[in-house]
């Protein structure tokens, strides 16, 4: 016998999402041709990482949306995964991006060329108030997992917009040409640093990684800590999605007629300790072979 708790948290994000995916485009757009125009490369590799915020941006808008899809007869746990097959095309695409980048900033380190300071301060001003309006919407929407990573890459790319304006303003002022390709470096650095946590966050997903901020002993322990269950085995902790944390256990207990209020019981505990939404847990009597079992913890 199998019992399925499933917790689905409401989905209020997608309008700042939205909001914010097109400031950080359009932008992008303007600082790549601000950028090619000054001869700025400093600009060009802010551009891309605002590319790589408006590809986290859309990731969670898809994610929004599809999560409202139901689950069907081929896809029995429904759409969330397109996100992370999306997340690592993502990834891989703007690591290709910060090695043209790194090429080219190196070449212009050998050989310096021209930079218009006044154009990049003026451009590198207007994408750190873009992004400063960005982070404002993400903060005003709901507090998701979604908001929150769209968060960080949007706080990563006001770094960038601050870099190019220190670019700009150094070489207005000194007129020393190889801040530009210097702090573009720096900018490469930023995307790569979010370029591996992408990549290793979804890599989790699809390997059924136990989730980085769970413990399995821990989980097991405390499951087994619930009045009216004797051990817990064949525990499995995974994410189905980067939102969607999913757990199965087989759960002994002293009696099969108090099921019903020890699922409960494990239910509350598995939310409100640990977040855990998406739950199947099989009841078992004491009576059973010999297996291996997180034992309830003495007092």
């Amino acid at each position: 016998m199998h019992d399925h708790v499933h917790h689905r948290t409401g989905n209020g994000a997608l309008r700042p999402l939205i909001i914010a995916l097109v400031l950080t485009l359009s932008f992008s757009i303007v600082e790549a041709i601000g950028g090619w125009l000054s001869g700025s490369l400093a600009l060009l590799g802010d551009a891309a990482h605002m590319l790589t915020d408006t590809f986290a941006l859309a990731l969670g808008a898809i994610a929004a949306v599809l999560a409202k899809k139901p689950a069907d007869r081929e896809l029995s746990f429904g759409w969330g995964r397109a996100e992370v097959l999306a997340a690592v095309t993502n990834g891989l695409i703007m690591l290709l991006i910060v090695v043209g980048i790194s090429f080219m900033a190196i070449d212009r380190l050998r050989n310096p060329q021209p930079v218009h300071g006044s154009t990049v301060m003026l451009i590198a001003a207007m994408g750190l108030l873009i992004n400063i309006l960005a982070a404002w919407v993400l903060l005003k929407g709901e507090r998701t997992l979604n908001i929150r990573g769209a968060l960080l890459h949007v706080m990563g790319d006001m770094l960038g917009s601050v870099a190019a304006l220190a670019s700009g303003a150094v070489i207005y002022v000194t007129g020393w040409v190889p801040i530009d390709p210097l702090l573009s470096l720096l900018i490469c650095l930023l995307i790569l640093v979010s370029c591996v946590r992408l990549l290793r966050d979804a890599i989790d997903v699809l390997m059924e990684r136990v989730p980085r901020e769970l413990s399995l002993p821990v989980v097991g322990e405390t499951l087994a800590a619930v009045t009216g269950v004797r051990s817990v085995h064949d525990l499995h902790i995974w994410r189905l999605d980067s939102s969607t944390i999913s757990l199965s256990a087989h759960i002994v207990v002293d009696d099969l007629q108090a099921w019903p209020s020890v699922l409960e019981r494990l239910r509350e505990t598995l939310v409100k300790r640990f977040d855990i939404d998406h739950i199947t847990l099989q009841p078992e009597p004491l009576a059973m072979p010999e297996v291996t079992v997180i034992d309830k913890v003495s007092d």
